[in-house]
C-alpha cells in the first residue's frame, strides 16, 4: 500500500470523482451524495461508494489500509443479498504526473466500492407512506427480512446482556459528550430506565443466546438501506465496520427497522411486520424475547441520535441544525420506548365473515406505538399446527373438535408467553364456545390485567357474501360452514357485541366507541 492520503488528499479525491470525465462509463454528469461515513457518486449506471477519512469511537475509517479493509467486507457481506447491486472493488490511483484514474496501473491512493445504479425514488425511505405500508408489500418486507436472518450465521453465547449493556455505555458515553445536546437530567433517565428495562430482560437474552438468536445480522436495517427493485424489497448496506456490533439478536436487529418505521409515522406498518416476523418464526422464543423490545427499540432510536449528532459535527449553518433537531427528537423517541406500557388482553370473536381478523389488525397497529399489540389469530395457527402455507386450503378433517381444542390451546400458549413478556395482545378466533371464552379470561384474571372481550355480528347472508368474496386469505370457511355456524348460535355472551354490519372502519369506530378501549393508555 502507498502512503496514507491526507485530508487535502482525499478533498482532491472527491473533486476528481465528482468530475463526469473520470469515469470510464462517460457519464453526462454525476451526482453526490455523503453520510457520516461514506461518500455516494452517481455516474451513469453505476455508483462509486467510498469511506470517509474519519474516526469516531465507534467507527475508525481513518487510513487507506482500513478503509480498504471495509470496503472488501461491505462487498462480501452485502453481495450474497443483493448481487444485482453489488460489483466488485475497484482503485483510485496516483499517476507519475500526479492525475488520478480509476482502476489505473499507478500507486493507490484510495479504494471505491463499485455498485449498480438504482432508481433512488425506490428506497424505501422515499416512497410514499401509503405505499410502504401496502399490506403486500410489508409482507415481502418481513419475509426479507426474516429470510436474512435464518441464512446469517449463528453464534451460540449466553453473552446477550453484556452486549447490550456494552451499547448502552456507548450511548451514555457520546450523550455526556454532548451537552449542549442532551441534558444531564434526560441522560440519567435514559440510564435508569434502560438499565432496569435490561435486568428485567437479562435471563431471556442469556436464553436467546443460547438456543441461536443472535447471529451476524445486517445491523443497520432502516429503510434508507432497503429498495425496491421491481416488486421486492431488496437489503443492502448491511454494517461493515464492527462484526461485534452486526452480531446480535436478531430481534434487535429487527428494531432498527421497526423504530425507523414509527419514527416516520408508520407505526401501523411497524406493528405488522412486528407480527408477520412472529408468524413466520412460529418461535416461542421469539414472543418471550418482546420482554426486551422496548430497550432494544430505545438503543436504536439512541443510536440515530448519536449519529445525528456526530454529521452534524461535520456540517454548518442549517443543516447542521437539520441534524441537530433530528438527534433531539429521536432522543426523545428513545425515552418514550423506555416507558412500557403494562399489559392488556384484547379477544375478537364471531362467526365467520364478521371481519375479526381485519379489526384485530387495526386495533393492533393503531392503539399504541410500535412495536403495539401482538396479534395472534386462530386460522394461521391452524395452518402452521398443519405445517402449509396461510392460503392453502385444509381438508375438513383439520377441523374436528379435538384439532380446534389443540388450535386454541397454541394460541393460549402464546398469549401466556406474550403477557409474560409484558406484551399487549389481541387475540381473534371464532370463540363460539363458553369454555374457550373462559379460558382467556381467567388467562387474563391469572395476570391480573384487563380483559375486553369483543364479538362481532352481522346479518347471516351478509358474512356468508364476504365469505363468498375472499381470496388468498388464510380463512377456509365458506358460506356453508357460515350457516352451519349461525344455526349452533352461541350462548352466554357477556363480551361487547359489536355491530360489524358496515365498513372495517365503521366497525372500528363502534369498538373505539367502548370506554375500556378508548380510554387504553
Amino acid at each position: 500500500m502507498s502512503k496514507i492520503p491526507t485530508t487535502l488528499q482525499q478533498d482532491e479525491l472527491i473533486a476528481f470523482l465528482k468530475d463526469a470525465g473520470s469515469y470510464p462509463e462517460n457519464p453526462d454528469h454525476v451526482d453526490f451524495h455523503e453520510t457520516h461515513g461514506a461518500m455516494i457518486f452517481l455516474a451513469g449506471c453505476f455508483a462509486y461508494k467510498i469511506k470517509k477519512a474519519v474516526k469516531f469511537p465507534y467507527m475508525d475509517f481513518s487510513t487507506l489500509e482500513k478503509r480498504h479493509h471495509f470496503c472488501a467486507r461491505e462487498l462480501e457481506i452485502n453481495q450474497p443479498h443483493a448481487p444485482d447491486l453489488y460489483q466488485c472493488l475497484v482503485a483510485i490511483t496516483q499517476n507519475e504526473d500526479g492525475s488520478l484514474t480509476l482502476g489505473g496501473d499507478g500507486t493507490v491512493v484510495e479504494w471505491a466500492l463499485k455498485m449498480r445504479r438504482f432508481d433512488q425514488n425506490r428506497m424505501l425511505d422515499r416512497l410514499p407512506h401509503s405505499v410502504v405500508m401496502e399490506k403486500t408489500l410489508v409482507n415481502k418486507l418481513t419475509e426479507a427480512v426474516f429470510k436474512y436472518h435464518q441464512a446469517a450465521a449463528r453464534i451460540n453465547v449466553a453473552d446477550g446482556p453484556q452486549r447490550m449493556q456494552l451499547l448502552i455505555q456507548e450511548l451514555l458515553d457520546s450523550f455526556h459528550a454532548s451537552r449542549d445536546v442532551f441534558t444531564p437530567g434526560t441522560v440519567k433517565s435514559f440510564e435508569m430506565l434502560a438499565m432496569a428495562l435490561l435486568e428485567r430482560a437479562h435471563y431471556c437474552l442469556r436464553l436467546r443466546g443460547r438456543r441461536g438468536f443472535i447471529r451476524r445480522c445486517h445491523g443497520d436495517l432502516h429503510l434508507r438501506n432497503i429498495v425496491l427493485m421491481g416488486e421486492q424489497p431488496v437489503l443492502f448496506d448491511a454494517l461493515e465496520f464492527d462484526e461485534d456490533l452486526a452480531t446480535t439478536d436478531v430481534l434487535y436487529d429487527l428494531a432498527f427497522l421497526l423504530m425507523d418505521l414509527d419514527q416516520r409515522g408508520m407505526s401501523p406498518a411497524a406493528n405488522r411486520v412486528l407480527n408477520r416476523y412472529l408468524y413466520y418464526s412460529n418461535a416461542l422464543e421469539d414472543i418471550y424475547g418482546l420482554i426486551a423490545m422496548p430497550l432494544f427499540l430505545a438503543i436504536r432510536a439512541g443510536v440515530r441520535a448519536m449519529v445525528a449528532v456526530d454529521h452534524a459535527r461535520q456540517l454548518a449553518g442549517d443543516a447542521a441544525a437539520k441534524e441537530l433537531t433530528a438527534a433531539d427528537q429521536y432522543f426523545f423517541t428513545a425515552l418514550q420506548y423506555l416507558q412500557q406500557k403494562p399489559p392488556i388482553l384484547i379477544a375478537v370473536g364471531g362467526f365467520s365473515g364478521t371481519g375479526k381478523t381485519t379489526l384485530a389488525e387495526l386495533l393492533a397497529g393503531s392503539l399504541e406505538h410500535a412495536p403495539g399489540f401482538l396479534h395472534f389469530r386462530s386460522d394461521l395457527e391452524r395452518k402452521s399446527l398443519f405445517n402449509v402455507s396461510e392460503t392453502e386450503r385444509l381438508d375438513p378433517s383439520c377441523y374436528t373438535m379435538e384439532v380446534n381444542k389443540q388450535v386454541y390451546g397454541k394460541l393460549l400458549h402464546k398469549v401466556r408467553i406474550a403477557l409474560k413478556a409484558h406484551q399487549r395482545v389481541i387475540v381473534d378466533a371464532v370463540f363460539s364456545k363458553p369454555e374457550e371464552r373462559a379460558e382467556f379470561e381467567a388467562l387474563a384474571k391469572k395476570f391480573d390485567i384487563p380483559f375486553i372481550g369483543l364479538w362481532l355480528e352481522a346479518d347471516e347472508e351478509l358474512i356468508a357474501s364476504r365469505v363468498t368474496a375472499r381470496t388468498m386469505d388464510a380463512s377456509d370457511a365458506t358460506p356453508a360452514i357460515v350457516h352451519q355456524q349461525v344455526a349452533r348460535g352461541v350462548s352466554s355472551i357477556q363480551w361487547h357485541r359489536i355491530d360489524a354490519s358496515g365498513t372495517e372502519f365503521e366497525t372500528l369506530k363502534n369498538v373505539m366507541a367502548i370506554p375500556e378501549i378508548s380510554n387504553i393508555d
